[in-house]
């Protein structure tokens, strides 16, 4: 890769799990509108559920999670039982229209719960929600955190998916981000949630962190292939202290640059590649007969706050602090504080404290980068097809962007808007060009490689 290339696009950009993107929330958008917008779900209308858990028995240093960590138990009981509280609002206002079709625990780490909490929100979630049979049920996992017991209370609420955060298994690495989790650790969590039914299982691997060369990322990947999970995830580390306080513990020094970054990520993707993995997006990779595979090669990819999905429901309901919602109207946030989030859920409000109301020709952004960044392409005729006139500005603005890229990253094939190969790694930079929120406010992001 040509480093000027690197140079030129590594400007820092947002993530695009969402667009418009959080920092342009919103506080007008309050708990009466988010009421509102659940009374307007039609029945049988689909749902993912989205349930946070900010606690951390450890704080890993590269996290740009909300969390926080405790030693003691106790704030993780008062937790839960404002958790249940929020959902048996969210269900009175649902009131039974909703059929869910995912459930994702995410942290946070889940897995610090009790068996019988984790039972006991299982049975709740299902008490107060119609589920579907085949739902999906997938939770973020600490190794450091499993036992025999949890795995079995996990198996009894009938999690379908297991992801576990490998990032690096050199020493080394891990001390510098302080996250100390040994192969062996990893393999005995594959292991078990296999040997208890639990055949999807998911890794996530970081490049860009502290000490890492190519050598670790090569002996990383390695060891994770090994354990042939169904996708892998393949993260750029995102280096955000201003927003994220305990990363200043990272020496900057330590963190390789942009082009560094870059080859890092190149060397994972051919490894993971020539195992027969298929790429998904810009990050993830998959096992050919995985359902984010056949989602990429149908066209069918999505894209949301857990990342690339096949998740195809007509809502998402975040349940817990910090917790980010989209319903057909738009987006709603909890509030992140969980001491504020208690106060509000337990009184019997919803804790949204901002969202953001979709416009016309924010749906059709939206749209626009959400195919670039699953697809690499969009089509001029089914954006018009789809949002009309409106859409004939988008459409000069693609041809602008085409016509004037010296770079080879973008062009025009036919009737499609393609990312050219050399363009993928900075599909987000690319993104950007139909960002209409992208400069106004002060909002700050990681670099784009």
């Amino acid at each position: 890769m040509d480093r000027t290339l690197v140079e030129k696009y590594a400007a820092p950009v947002p993530r695009y799990t969402s667009y418009p993107t959080a920092p342009h929330f919103k506080t007008d958008v309050s708990g009466a509108t988010y009421g509102d917008w659940l009374r307007a779900l039609p029945q049988g209308a689909s749902a993912s559920l989205y349930v946070h858990i900010p606690y951390c028995d450890r704080l890993c240093w590269f996290c740009a999670c909300h969390t926080k960590q405790t030693r003691q138990y106790d704030p993780l009981e008062c937790y839960l039982t404002a958790l249940s509280a929020e959902i048996d609002t969210v269900a009175a206002l649902a009131a039974g229209r909703l059929k869910v079709t995912a459930l994702h625990f995410g942290g946070g780490s889940p897995t610090m719960l009790k068996p019988e909490h984790i039972l006991s929100l299982g049975q709740k979630l299902r008490h107060a929600f119609s589920f579907a049979d085949d739902a999906e049920i997938s939770v973020e996992m600490d190794p450091n955190d499993m036992d025999a017991a949890r795995f079995d209370a996990l198996a009894a609420i009938g999690m379908t998916r297991a992801s576990l955060g490998v990032q690096d298994f050199d020493m080394r690495v891990q001390q510098a981000i302080n996250r100390e989790q040994t192969f062996e650790q990893t393999k005995a969590v594959v292991d078990a949630v296999r040997a208890r039914g639990v055949n999807s299982t998911n890794l996530d691997m970081l490049y860009g962190l502290p000490h890492q060369t190519l050598e670790t990322i090569a002996a990383t990947a390695e060891k994770v292939l090994s354990l042939r999970p169904d996708r892998i995830a393949l993260f750029g580390y995102a280096h955000v202290p201003w927003m994220k306080k305990h990363q200043t513990m990272i020496d900057e020094a330590l963190l390789p640059n942009a082009a560094a970054r870059l080859e890092q990520a190149e060397l994972a993707t051919r490894l993971l590649l020539a195992a027969g993995y298929e790429a998904v997006g810009m990050d993830h990779f998959a096992l050919p007969a995985d359902g984010l595979a056949i989602a990429a090669r149908s066209g069918t990819l999505r894209r949301n706050f857990q990342g690339y999905t096949t998740d195809q429901a007509d809502a998402l309901i975040g349940l817990g602090a910090s917790s980010i919602g989209l319903l057909p109207q738009g987006y709603v946030q909890n509030m992140p504080a969980t001491g504020e989030y208690e106060r509000r859920v337990l009184a019997g409000s919803l804790a949204t404290v901002r969202g953001l109301e979709l416009s016309d020709a924010d749906r059709m952004r939206a749209w626009v980068i959400e195919r670039l960044m699953c697809d690499f392409s969009f089509s001029r005729c089914e954006l018009l097809a789809q949002f009309g006139e409106p859409a004939r500005a988008v459409v000069a603005e693609a041809e602008l962007l085409a016509a004037n890229d010296r770079d080879g990253i973008f062009r025009r094939a036919g009737n499609r808007f393609v990312v050219t190969d050399q363009g993928k790694p900075f599909v987000r930079s690319i993104a950007a060009a139909f960002d209409a929120y992208l400069g106004q406010g002060t909002a700050r992001h990681s670099i784009a490689v």
